[in-house]
């Protein structure tokens, strides 16, 4: 006959519940606390990061590399020197007018190449313009700075982005959405001959598809059907139907542009003049 288990008594279950209250006060004054001296410390650093912006106010105006270098201090710490137009960082380095005026400037450069790049502008063209426009004599600038101030420009619709196209930053300005193929040409584009030059020096490639990939050839940003209808690694693989479709759409959005006067292949070129060397050219 096994024994009777004795039930908890009253006394027992009292004591668990004042052990379980005073475990949960402990947890939370240690975490009132931790908490406490979290506020302090960055009190300190804050007051750390504004005398130092007070000491160097001269370098992170003039020079934008340590200015580059401030705004990733101040971001590792969850400070936004631009994120109000007034207060103490705006009244201190002038980031406010500074980005703004920045801003409009690139508004201004992109709106005016659009009629040849079609609202995509890779972002060392885009620098090359904006500095353009703002002369020799004026506070010099970065690509970071650009960057920043096209955060500022999107909040303002309009299709403001920064894409990465083929390893190059490219700025679109358009309220336009592109689809993967439509980006896979661009992508092509921006790498240029060197993609369909890749399997040159493969010998498990036979001479068909090396001889294919040699008439597709094209400079960098330009490309063919043919070079997209092409057996990897040299092309795409794309049937004549899927690479026509592409190249058509972004000539409709005005990204692309026609070239029919290549008598050397004899076939349709498109040109994409925000990843092309010749445009950039063009904008310097």
């Amino acid at each position: 006959r096994s024994p009777m288990r004795r039930r908890p008594g009253i006394a027992g279950i009292q004591q668990r519940r004042d052990a379980s209250v005073a475990l949960r006060v402990v947890g939370e004054d240690a975490e009132r606390q931790h908490l406490e001296a979290m506020r302090a410390q960055l009190v300190r650093f804050r007051a750390s990061l504004e005398a130092f912006a007070l000491k160097h106010k001269a370098e992170i105006r003039a020079d934008p590399v340590f200015r580059a270098q401030f705004h990733k201090m101040c971001a590792n710490v969850g400070v936004d020197p631009l994120a109000s137009n007034k207060g103490f960082w705006t009244e201190l380095l002038g980031f406010g007018d500074f980005y703004y005026e920045l801003g409009v400037q690139v508004a201004e450069a992109c709106l005016a190449s659009k009629a040849q790049d079609g609202g995509l502008c890779e972002l060392t063209r885009l620098m090359s313009l904006v500095l353009a426009r703002r002369g020799r004599a004026a506070q010099p600038v970065s690509e970071d700075d650009l960057l920043r101030a096209i955060e500022r420009l999107q909040c303002l619709g309009g299709g403001w982005k920064v894409l990465t196209v083929g390893g190059k930053k490219v700025i679109r300005s358009v309220p336009v959405e592109f689809s993967p193929d439509q980006a896979e040409v661009i992508r092509v584009a921006a790498e240029g001959a060197r993609a369909v030059r890749a399997g040159d020096g493969d010998v498990s490639i036979s001479a068909e598809k090396k001889a294919t990939a040699q008439r597709g050839m094209y400079p960098v940003g330009c490309v063919s059907r043919s070079a997209l209808e092409a057996p990897p690694p040299s092309g795409m693989g794309w049937t004549r139907e899927r690479a026509r479709s592409a190249c058509e759409q972004l000539v409709k959005c005005g990204v692309a542009l026609v070239d029919d006067g290549d008598t050397k292949r004899g076939e349709r070129l498109f040109w994409l003049p925000c990843v092309s060397a010749r445009g950039r050219r063009r904008g310097e």
